[in-house]
């Protein structure tokens, strides 16, 4: 029998058995639910019939027309439409009543609620109905599939995923599809080291574009501007990328971006923070598409409370257990870890299977869930590992994907960084960097910290921009409901500067914070600033901070001795690797003194450049945020990032240090696949459906 037969009839068993869930699913919440009854099955499956009808039918017609009214209601529209589908049902089959339609909204949504329960016990998901409703509409709307007998490579990212948490992850079984292809065969885990800084912004420079220089943080002070660069903030981001692209990305020919900072000269880029404004360079949004189909708004819907709930529970739970550290967790928090871990992962997971029906040649996607929570909730946290977990069930869904796709694929996994743990500055010593820095500098100095967004906000942040710019109705709409939180066409959201592209008024020092990495400038003094013109300007402020039991060093550059890292008991001089006294790069391991030599070199490198301590034998930092779990700086686990790559592809003997390197290994592994230099992509078998587990049918009706 032929491939697609065996597909075939692959779905059809599947949508069958989606369906059965959906009449076992009604039956259910018809039980436990007073004011809702059905007497016989036949009449179960007769209703199932006619929401199926509406929603495959109806409902992507009112959608055409009434999806602001969606985004406006958050989804209340589509919760009062099912309810009045089951009022329509209760009128024309005689076996099943709805006594108000308040009964029947609160149906639908036990009636999704339910169906996820049963159809994760049953393994089962809604893969078919989702490739028959939506992903044909989305691959028809974007251009016909392009079969080919060449292998495309998928590049997935995990966001701040180290290398020892992502094995930890594989041995504790909350990556149960990444060990499989581990234990098969298929993959092989290499680790590697990134630059300074140790954040998506530089990494994804480095990796998609080969190069990353001039960018020491997340965000940084240019003193020609006067104004901060922020990597996620789209007008910047495509600044950035000008600066950086040679036009030979790695997502050229034909790649895809999607949900990244850099678009790696991609020509079809979504959520990608440097394309969102340039109306050339994007794809076609998905949110229409998934506001289409009623069951997906539903699950997006149901899937957030739960990821709410899941939140504050774990933060009451960590208290209970007087859990150190602790990360702020409160205030409206527990709605941006649900968009980050249910909305942007769903948005992108499906415009990532829309890709593979079409057989693109390349992809590179970023997965930002588990970041956003172990940055609060800690990096090994039980809500941290169960993130990894959901992601991980997505990961087998592509893989069923890449199994129907018109061309093979290989899959390469990696994360561009790691978070390294621990209690953060202001928690450890009562103060900010910045008040730290005040209290150091000379009487009637004026200390600038600007407060942006942070990396959570600035990733819904460029969803919306990416949104608003399309030229649907939709998009229009939500354009109009941000508009006081849009910025020269990028949508700022969270506790940030009302727009962060302007000047910065005048101040005598700006410090900004990328995790335990701090950059302390002098905006009205022109060029770096030499060590001994601070002495004479602030006479306290370098010994006051390398002395600080929070700082591990501090870098400026001496007009005498050339650029010298300075800590609480010794000197380090870049120049010839001098060390008088203590070393105070020892801690942060055997390639810090070069990491420090290149970013000395950067145009953009502060006067200052301050890291925190790391205790090797705690394994703990100090954000200069507000962040337990964090990046941007030297020590510990934020710098070792993974790569899981096909055993097919050759890697390097000698250490990869940098993303630089990671990018002419993954360019070389593209050049390779298509010249036909390795072999086919290993067929990992699937898990076969799991049986019907009793002890997990009543743990999760328990919940």
């Amino acid at each position: 029998m032929s491939r697609p037969d065996v597909s075939t009839n692959r779905s059809i068993l599947r949508l069958a058995a989606v369906f059965a869930v959906s009449v076992l699913s009604l039956w259910i919440v018809t039980w436990i639910l007073p004011g809702m009854s059905v007497n016989d099955w036949e009449s179960a499956v007769i209703v199932t019939l006619i929401v199926g009808f509406v929603n495959v039918v109806v409902w992507p017609i009112f959608v055409r027309f009434a999806a602001p009214l969606i985004i406006w209601t958050f989804g209340l529209l589509l919760l009062v439409g099912n309810g009045v589908t089951l009022l329509i049902a209760s009128e024309v089959v005689d076996g099943f009543t709805v006594d108000s339609i308040w009964v029947a909204i609160l149906a639908s949504i036990l009636i999704t609620a339910v169906g996820a329960i049963v159809g994760n016990v049953f393994s089962l998901d809604d893969d078919a109905v989702w490739r028959r409703n939506v992903i044909r509409r989305m691959v028809g709307k974007r251009g016909s599939a392009q079969p080919s007998d060449v292998p495309g490579v998928l590049f997935m990212q995990i966001d701040g995923l180290s290398e020892s948490v992502l094995r930890r992850g594989m041995a504790e079984g909350y990556l149960p599809t990444l060990a499989r292809w581990v234990r098969t065969g298929s993959h092989g885990v290499l680790g590697w080291e990134c630059d300074l800084s140790s954040q998506t912004g530089a990494m994804q420079a480095g990796i998609l574009h080969g190069n990353n220089e001039n960018m020491p943080a997340f965000r940084w002070y240019e003193k020609d501007s006067r104004r901060v660069f922020t990597s996620n903030r789209p007008r910047d981001a495509a600044e950035i990328e000008r600066r950086h692209s040679d036009g030979n990305g790695l997502l050229v020919d034909g790649g895809v971006s999607r949900s990244n900072v850099f678009s790696g000269d991609s020509d079809d880029a979504m959520f990608t923070f440097s394309t969102v404004l340039e109306k050339e360079h994007r794809g076609h949004s998905s949110v229409t598409y998934i506001l289409a189909d009623p069951y997906m708004v539903n699950r997006i819907i149901v899937l957030s409370v739960a990821e709410i709930v899941r939140e504050i529970a774990a933060r009451r739970r960590a208290r209970r257990r007087g859990v150190h550290p602790q990360g702020h967790r409160g205030g409206i928090y527990p709605l941006l870890r649900a968009a980050t871990t249910v909305g942007i992962r769903d948005l992108t997971v499906y415009t990532l299977i829309g890709d593979i029906y079409r057989g693109v040649p390349a992809a590179y996607v970023d997965f930002v869930g588990y970041d956003e929570v172990a940055h609060h909730s800690g990096i090994a946290a039980p809500d941290a590992m169960e993130t990894l977990y959901r992601l991980d069930q997505q990961l087998a869904r592509i893989e069923h994907a890449i199994a129907d796709a018109p061309r093979p694929y290989h899959v390469v996994m990696l994360a561009d960084h790691g978070q390294t743990q621990g209690a953060t500055f202001l928690q450890r010593y009562g103060m900010t960097l910045a008040e730290l820095v005040d209290s150091l500098s000379r009487s009637g100095a004026d200390v600038d910290a600007p407060d942006f967004s942070s990396e959570g906000w600035g990733n819904l942040s460029g969803v919306l921009t990416d949104a608003i710019h399309d030229e649907s109705r939709l998009g229009k709409f939500i354009g109009t409901m941000v508009k006081k939180r849009t910025v020269d066409g990028d949508v700022v959201l969270g506790p940030s500067r009302e727009s962060e592209s302007e000047p910065l008024d005048p101040s005598d020092v700006v410090v900004l914070a990328s995790g335990n990495l701090g950059l302390i400038s002098f905006p009205d003094l022109p060029g770096r600033v030499t060590l001994e013109t601070l002495i004479e300007l602030h006479p306290g402020l370098v010994a006051g901070l390398a002395t600080h039991p929070g700082v591990g060093f501090v870098m400026v550059r001496s007009e005498a001795l050339g650029t010298v890292v300075v800590g609480s008991a010794g000197v380090h001089y870049l120049s010839d690797g001098r060390v008088d006294g203590v070393d105070p790069l020892e801690p942060f391991g055997p390639h810090t003194a070069d990491h420090l030599r290149r970013t000395d070199s950067f145009v953009n490198c502060p006067d200052l450049l301050v890291n925190s301590f790391y205790d090797p034998h705690s394994d703990e930092g100090a954000a200069f945020e507000e962040l337990i779990g964090f990046h941007g700086g030297l020590g510990g686990k934020q710098s070792h990032p993974f790569i899981m790559y096909p055993k097919v592809f050759e890697v390097p003997h000698e250490p990869i240090v940098g993303a630089t390197a990671v990018h002419h290994l993954f360019k070389s592994w593209r050049a390779a696949v298509e010249a036909g230099e390795v072999g086919p992509p290993w067929s990992v078998p699937a898990p076969a459906d799991a049986p019907i587990d009793l002890d997990r049918l009543a743990i999760a009706g328990s919940r």
